[in-house]
């Protein structure tokens, strides 16, 4: 796939000195599109990332009629899996705003599949997207989050990982397995990057009600989640947005290489007994 990317004027370059700047991915839909809305809230510019081109355009115009002129938006239609058109999209971030503050990997693909029926290919392509794209993502933008220092601030990284990553469930050999490893990943980069003043966290959701879950999940499942779940109910974009948005502020300067399950107890609570729980 060709990477395209839209153009922007000269007039709208930024030097290191302007208003701060976010990267997301998997940012037209879903918690990727609740992040960018927080970003653009909270005084960021917002570069959006995503491999659908179609949902990014509505993505893109749905957010400049809510933000209005005085913030900026930049589409880069690009697949986080191929390293080319991850370096051209780290490239045209820092050709029109000069820096970056923070990055927030959220692309991702599932394949809920029995571990008998999931082939090599559905392997490679869940492992290809949600491990391979935070690997290449904070790799390519590095070096532009070192600009922004000289500004006194700090980068920060948050990657969407999954309570998925955090325990074992049925028909997510693959899914699960690429999450666990990038909570680990989380950490290796936290500690590395660290000492060059770039904190890296991870946000591990609980079962979210976005338009994907709520196609997917029968009320059988539903019902299922919010019995397994303390809070009773799923969370919302706009509440694992909220979480992301702390750990990129400078309220959370002194955070880095943690996880934290935004998941309503689900984790806490183990598998638990039914019986007791409704006593």
């Amino acid at each position: 796939m060709t990477m395209s990317l839209a153009r922007t004027p000269s007039s709208a370059v930024a030097d290191a000195g302007s208003a701060p700047v976010a990267l997301v991915t998997g940012a037209a839909r879903g918690i990727g599109l609740a992040i960018a809305r927080w970003f653009l809230a909270h005084g960021h510019d917002v570069a959006l990332l995503d491999l659908d081109a179609a949902e990014l355009a509505r993505a893109e115009a749905a957010l400049k009629a809510e933000a209005g002129p005085q913030r900026r938006l930049l589409p880069l239609h690009a697949d986080v899996s191929q390293p080319a058109q991850v370096q051209a999209a780290a490239a045209r971030t820092a050709q029109v705003f000069g820096r970056l503050d923070a990055l927030v990997n959220n692309a991702g693909v599932a394949s809920f599949k029995p571990i008998g029926e999931t082939s090599f290919d559905d392997w490679r392509q869940v492992m290809a997207t949600n491990l391979d794209g935070v690997f290449l993502c904070t790799q390519a933008v590095v070096p532009l989050m070192l600009r922004a220092q000289a500004g006194g601030r700090g980068g920060a990284v948050v990657n969407i990982a999954s309570i998925s990553g955090l325990r074992a469930s049925t028909l997510r050999v693959a899914y699960g397995t690429s999450k666990a490893a990038v909570i680990h990943l989380t950490r290796q980069q936290a500690v590395e990057l660290g000492d060059l003043g770039i904190r890296v966290n991870a946000v591990a959701p609980g079962p979210v009600n976005t338009a994907m879950a709520q196609l997917v999940h029968t009320p059988a499942i539903r019902r299922d989640y919010h019995d397994a779940i303390p809070l009773n109910r799923y969370g919302t974009p706009q509440e694992i947005a909220e979480v992301v948005g702390f750990l990129c502020s400078p309220q959370a300067a002194y955070v880095n290489g943690q996880v934290l399950a935004a998941d309503g107890g689900f984790d806490a609570a183990g598998i638990g007994l039914p019986t007791l729980r409704r006593r």
